[in-house]
């Protein structure tokens, strides 16, 4: 069992990454019924959180059947990173996670997400006023270093623990690799073997498939995995993971017709959390992942794209679905 402050986590845990407009409720939701073991939002600005932004504050919900599940919040002034951990703290999250990791630009711009990689010594006060600020358990995410020249990612695993982080997510790679290049877990293993660590380390980047996982969790050591991009459009990825690591056996690919079933769901889900017409319309950039790589999709993500009702997303899925059943059928 993995224990994340007084939170339980079953042995080598699945988690779903912190993604910017994909890890929002409904997609956390289709996450949790397909096997995640934990859940975090998507990454809320400090800042907009004391500015009572709308859009960071309607990252805040959160609900009872996705826990556990934890808040995600980026800044790089330690004022507003404590007063935004007690913000949070109101909604009453199982944890409050702290993303040093984010490369984007427009974030690291600010001194927040991976610019925070330049200055260690502002990463640990950033994180001590969090842990100051609040009575949950706060966990951090971040990367090896900022790039192949400073990676430091040794001493930032020993500092974080001592100020009280209770686990570490690290994204093994640099900032200035972006999302490119091969991720290297051989930091990620060479951190879980410190001896001075004792809380939990977990591994993220990569992990697209069950036997990917496999191999990661026994070559590199780590306590569990959290998965981003491998699971956008594929939340299948986390039952498939579990049913590999229990039985050697990989689990079959979604049908077309499970796959039609999952897009129903996640917009009837998000039409219940942002309203059918916004819900639908936010939908939008999910279709293309759901379906990558199925034949003659073009035209009925078109029409997908065009849809405004769940009324009219029925009349859709019901024609993809006689097609491929057809198209199935014949080949």
């Amino acid at each position: 069992m993995i224990k994340i402050g007084n939170i339980e986590l079953p042995e080598f845990p699945l988690l779903l990454a912190p993604m910017e407009d994909v890890s929002d409720p409904p997609f956390r939701r289709l996450c949790k019924m397909h096997g995640a073991d934990m859940m975090y939002s998507e990454f809320i600005s400090s800042e907009g959180l004391i500015r009572d932004a709308m859009k960071s504050m309607k990252k805040l919900d959160i609900f009872d059947y996705e826990r556990p599940v934890g808040i995600q919040i980026f800044g790089g002034d330690e004022e507003a990173m404590a007063l935004s951990a007690k913000i949070v703290e109101a909604v009453n999250p199982d944890i409050v996670d702290i993303n040093f990791g984010c490369p984007v630009k427009k974030v690291v711009c600010k001194g927040a997400g991976a610019g925070v990689l330049k200055d260690i010594d502002l990463m640990i006060r950033l994180t001590k006023a969090v842990v100051n600020s609040t009575h949950l358990p706060v966990t951090v995410k971040t990367r090896l270093g900022w790039d192949s020249d400073s990676i430091n990612i040794m001493e930032v695993a020993e500092r974080l623990q001592e100020v009280g982080v209770k686990a570490l997510t690290i994204h093994a790679r640099t900032r200035a690799q972006m999302y490119k290049g091969e991720a290297d877990w051989n930091y990620i293993h060479a951190v879980k073997n410190n001896p001075n660590i004792e809380i939990p380390i977990f591994g993220n980047g990569d992990i697209d498939s069950a036997q990917k996982a496999w191999e990661y969790k026994n070559k590199y050591d780590c306590d569990g995995i959290m998965i981003g991009r491998g699971a956008i459009g594929y939340p299948w990825i986390f039952n498939e993971v579990k049913h590999f690591f229990k039985t050697g056996e990989v689990l079959p690919e979604p049908t077309i017709t499970q796959r039609l079933e999952a897009v129903r769901q996640h917009a009837e889900w998000s039409k219940d959390w942002k309203g059918e017409l916004l819900g639908l319309i936010e939908m939008r950039q999910h279709y293309g992942n759901y379906f990558r790589g199925i034949p003659h999709f073009k035209d009925f993500r078109r029409k997908f794209l065009e849809v405004f009702t769940l009324e009219e997303m029925d009349v859709v899925i019901a024609e993809a679905d006689k097609f491929y059943k057809d198209f199935e059928f014949a080949s």
